[in-house]
């Protein structure tokens, strides 16, 4: 079966997998299955749905957005981040429009006094 909509492919998994806790070289409790939970956390994040529509194929909601959680604190996800953004080749880094956005009316050009380069207000 292919790899669904949300989730990581074979590279993309490859690529963060070391970077991830709960692997059996570290001490304490391993997680059943980080690929699993990495995917979960992907669906609600891509998708914009609440955890409380979770998939069940990704385990329990309380358990993965506990997890979730656990490992933001941590500095987890800062850490997986910090090391694909380093990387000037990646191919997933970008900016879309629902992070840079105007009001509608800012694009008429416009408005209000035009404000010279050290605050002080053009006068006519």
């Amino acid at each position: 079966m292919g790899v669904k909509r949300y989730e990581l492919n074979e590279a993309q998994w490859s690529r963060i997998a070391p970077l991830l806790p709960d692997k059996s070289s570290d001490p304490g409790r391993t997680g059943v299955d980080n690929r699993t939970f990495v995917n979960g956390c992907l669906w609600i994040l891509r998708s914009g749905a609440h955890w409380q529509d979770l998939p069940g194929r990704y385990g329990k909601r309380k358990t993965v957005h506990r997890r979730f959680s656990r490992w933001c604190h941590a500095g987890v996800w800062e850490r997986v981040f910090d090391a694909l953004t380093a990387d000037r080749d990646n191919q997933y880094l970008m900016i879309d429009s629902t992070i840079v956005g105007a009001h509608q009316q800012a694009a008429s050009g416009k408005g209000g006094p035009r404000i010279r380069r050290w605050g002080v207000p053009e006068v006519d």
